[in-house]
């Protein structure tokens, strides 16, 4: 087939009226075909008289407001020259629950940073001074998913922002921890609380820094001692107040005590100061004066034979029992004597110091007269234990945590850690 010219295409055969073919010329409509192409572009363009057409004026428009027109690129915002650092990183795990979080910023400041944990519970902490950096006030929790949203601004203002996740660690070992207080129980005013560990503690600052003492009245100061790599005692510099409530609160679980070894509690523990008991016992007189809440009265006693003389020093009662019994062999004596049944007992050393009752003297008894016990401080009383005795009365009327001294005796002073003896250290040394 002869191909077709554009020129013979452009012709169309149409019928008049009267049936004849009409042929029209093709020139003619190939003229208007560029007549009708240059309308076209002159709309798309705009006319040289000013008059735009419809897309003229929407690139008008785009360029008043900044929004690119149909088929225009929209050029990139600028990016802020301040740099977010956030360690971990996105997604870590096992992750150190003290000194693991850090944000901070370069060529910048830190506008917000926002820590939270799974359950949405936010997380303290501070932007530095100079606006650089942020760190939680204390440790995270072990075991814990969290969110970190932090924002930081340029010279500019421009806004550099950065969302992380992260998970701390599980713990693979722990310490157990074991002290002297029960909760909501009354103690003396001369008591000392002591923490011990089950495994060396390596992080003692770190330790004491996660037992806090609260106290209604705000302003009793209670430091701690250690004595050893497993156990630290506290104290205030004074003997508590009568009537002082105390609050133990423990926040070990998340720090770290020894090398791969976290705290086993998180807890508050109260408790609260009774009336003021002091005693004192007189190796020289045989007599002990008892000062309860400034009243005071005397009691005869006997202490430590010359030979077997007792503890100088301040003492605390460290536990009360109804009957106990009493093997010289637990103390180092051979077997001096084996009582089972001494009444009303009150243990003042771990060494087997204690104040009791002493029935077996009954015949020639030395109470005020001389000292003729192995160590202990001891008062009249009955087989079996009388309340109504010496012994019984200052039994029923003592606590755990009232201090006994024992003063003029032959003996030095008892180690601090012999018992509850803390008081023999000055608050200087403390």
């Amino acid at each position: 087939m002869k191909p077709v010219r554009a020129a013979d295409a452009a012709i169309r055969t149409t019928t008049n009226r009267r049936g004849r073919a009409v042929r029209r010329s093709a020139v003619a409509l190939a003229m208007g075909g560029v007549l009708l192409f240059t309308a076209a572009c002159g709309d798309d363009k705009g006319s040289d008289n000013g008059s735009g057409s419809g897309g003229g004026d929407a690139a008008a428009t785009a360029g008043a407001n900044g929004t690119p027109a149909p088929g225009q690129s929209q050029a990139a915002p600028k990016a802020s020259a301040a740099v977010l650092t956030v360690e971990p990183k996105d997604g870590a795990q096992d992750v150190a629950p003290t000194n693991g979080l850090n944000v901070s910023v370069a060529n910048g400041k830190l506008a917000t940073v926002e820590v939270t944990d799974k359950d949405g519970k936010p997380v303290a902490g501070a932007i530095t001074p100079d606006g650089t950096a942020w760190k939680p006030s204390g440790a995270l929790a072990v075991g814990m998913a969290y969110k970190v949203n932090a924002q930081a601004k340029d010279a500019e203002g421009l806004v550099a922002a950065s969302t992380t996740s992260f998970t701390t660690l599980t713990p693979a070992k722990t310490i157990s921890t074991n002290d002297n207080i029960s909760d909501n129980a009354t103690y003396g005013v001369g008591m000392i609380v002591s923490v011990v560990f089950n495994k060396d503690v390596k992080n003692k600052d770190a330790v004491v820094k996660g037992i806090t003492f609260e106290t209604a009245d705000g302003a009793t100061e209670v430091k701690g001692h250690w004595f050893g790599a497993r156990r630290v005692d506290f104290r205030p510099a004074e003997y508590w107040k009568p009537g002082t409530k105390v609050t133990i609160k423990y926040r070990l679980k998340n720090v770290e005590v020894a090398p791969g070894i976290y705290g086993d509690v998180d807890k508050d523990e109260p408790f609260t100061i009774g009336r003021s008991q002091v005693s004192t016992a007189d190796a020289a007189s045989h007599q002990m004066t008892v000062i309860r809440d400034g009243q005071s009265h005397t009691v005869p006693v006997t202490l430590g034979a010359d030979a077997t003389p007792s503890w100088g020093g301040t003492m605390v009662i460290m536990s009360k029992e109804a009957v106990t019994r009493m093997n010289s062999q637990t103390v180092g004596l051979g077997g001096e004597y084996d009582i089972q049944d001494v009444p009303h007992a009150m243990r003042l050393t771990t060494s087997g110091t204690f104040v009791h009752g002493n029935y077996w003297s009954k015949a020639n008894p030395p109470f005020g007269r001389s000292n003729g016990s192995h160590g202990c401080v001891s008062m009249a009383d009955e087989k079996g234990g009388s309340d109504s005795s010496v012994a019984g009365k200052f039994f029923n009327d003592s606590m755990i945590g009232d201090v006994v001294k024992i003063v003029n005796t032959k003996e030095k002073n008892v180690a601090p850690d012999n018992g509850l003896g803390g008081w023999n250290i000055n608050w200087a040394n403390w």
